[in-house]
């Protein structure tokens, strides 16, 4: 057995590898797309997407009567009467005994659907968004990048980013689709 090994480290060793080039990085850094396409793409992973103006009129139609995890930083007029709000900090049993956590964002991404939390304010620990079986988003127009480039570069890449492309989802090898395995089975998204 140690000779099979032995030679197959020979070969690696005595490979020659071509020294990489320079990696072009001319990358499309804008699209044709905005909030229409981010809305579109974000509702194709079966989000549920509302386009408001009032931001605190339409969380009161969707959060009385629930138990909410409300990350510090959140505007103080979205913390609106008759909805039980949990602030940090939370065990892992206090999350996962929540109906659902309310957030806004960093950024989101008008080709991929893409909404991206960056632990900022009104965003909270990574845990906050991940057990929760609900999560509601709120997403300003002009946060909304066309591409992954041009939010990259909005992006502080020493925070930590989570990448959110609809509720959570897996699919088995015989692409049997289940939600809410490692993640929220609900995600509604409010842009404004």
């Amino acid at each position: 057995m140690a000779d099979a090994r032995t030679e197959i480290l020979n070969r690696i060793r005595a490979a020659k590898v071509a020294p990489a080039g320079p990696t072009p990085r001319d990358y499309r850094r804008t699209g044709e797309g905005g909030v229409e396409l981010f809305a579109e793409r974000v509702a194709d992973y079966r989000a549920i997407v509302h386009a408001v103006s009032d931001v605190p009129a339409k969380l009161r139609e969707l959060l009385v009567g629930k138990r909410i995890v409300a990350p510090a930083g959140l505007p103080a007029d979205w913390l609106v009467d008759g909805v039980e709000w949990l602030t940090e900090p939370l065990s892992t049993e206090d999350l996962d005994q929540a109906d659902g956590v309310l957030t806004n964002c960093a950024a989101a991404i008008a080709d991929t659907g893409t909404i991206v939390l960056d632990a900022g304010a009104g965003q909270g620990r990574r845990a906050l968004t991940l057990l929760p079986d609900y999560h509601v988003c709120v997403v300003r127009t002009d946060q909304v990048a066309a591409s992954v480039p041009e939010a990259l570069e909005r992006l502080d890449p020493l925070r930590p980013l989570t990448f959110i492309s609809g509720p959570s989802a897996t699919s088995d090898i015989e692409l049997n689709r289940v939600e809410g395995v490692h993640g929220p089975r609900t995600l509604e998204v409010l842009i404004t």
